[in-house]
């Protein structure tokens, strides 16, 4: 398939988790109709954004990947032939807990997870009291419309894992985020970008808005989608729910390469100095 329509659902959490997950699925079932084939939603998309606190109280959203939330969004994937890019706080055993994203294919199988590899720890942004780091690696999951990569919110500072789900064969990453309008806004037009042009894939990256009770800022929407070529296709209002749309033409990642060969022309032989230079 050269073409795929996908939607980034940004929206406004809601106090419970039935309430959250029950949105979702309206937005889903309302961009069907739009004929909308790949969906990625928001991070952490079943809760509020609880790192904004460090309180043991949240632990109790935690799922596994068995859980309820997961067998639902499975359950509606099959059901209407779609893929599902899934953010939840995972359970992984008793006390060990991940930021995770499953990705779900259009027969409802679990294509794979990613675990989000870079986690903050800061003012507002309290990850590290909640999550341990990913033991995912970067991996590209190859589903019925599109193969797919993840790059969670803060992931999106460090352009190497951005380089490798482009070597692993991504054609669309998603990037699931909560990001608030302080020092990081002017970034989140800039960045992705540039890991669309340097890698040559196109980049899905969506925001919740609104104001939450204990958060440090405004969520400030803006979803968008961009093509390899680093030009916008589609984005979001700042204060606004929506289902963001955008045709994807997959065919322009080839046009792309063959334009701008950075592939053929990395010499990664000269990279060894990228790890461990730093103590």
């Amino acid at each position: 398939m050269t073409k795929v329509i996908a939607g980034l659902i940004q929206a406004k959490a809601c106090k419970t988790k039935k309430e959250n997950i029950d949105k979702t699925i309206s937005f889903i079932e309302s961009g069907i109709k739009e004929g909308v084939q790949v969906f990625a939603m928001q991070e952490l998309f079943f809760s509020p954004y609880f790192p904004a606190e460090q309180d043991n109280k949240w632990f109790s959203w935690a799922e596994p990947l068995s859980g309820k939330t997961i067998q639902t969004m499975r359950e509606i994937a099959k059901k209407h032939g779609v893929v599902l890019v899934t953010p939840i706080f995972e359970e992984a055993q008793r006390g060990i807990y991940y930021n995770t994203t499953a990705v779900i294919d259009a027969s409802g199988e679990l294509a794979g997870i990613y675990r989000k590899n870079h986690i903050p720890h800061l003012q507002g942004f309290w990850e590290k009291f909640y999550f341990k780091p990913g033991n995912s690696g970067y991996p590209v999951f190859d589903t019925a419309y599109c193969k797919i990569g993840v790059y969670t919110c803060y992931d999106r500072h460090f352009p190497e894992g951005a380089r490798l789900l482009g070597l692993a064969g991504a054609e669309v990453v998603f990037n699931p985020s909560a990001t608030v309008d302080n020092l990081s806004r002017y970034l989140w037009e800039l960045e992705q970008p540039a890991h669309a042009v340097a890698n040559m894939y196109y980049v899905g990256a969506i925001n919740r808005v609104g104001i939450e009770e204990f958060n440090p800022g405004k969520y400030y929407g803006t979803s968008y989608f961009v093509n390899p070529r680093g030009e916008f296709l589609a984005k979001g209002s700042e204060d606004r729910e929506e289902l963001v749309i955008s045709g994807l033409d997959l065919e322009l990642i080839t046009e792309t390469r063959k334009q701008w060969q950075f592939y053929r022309d990395r010499r990664p032989e000269t990279y060894d100095k990228l790890s461990g230079l730093l103590p």
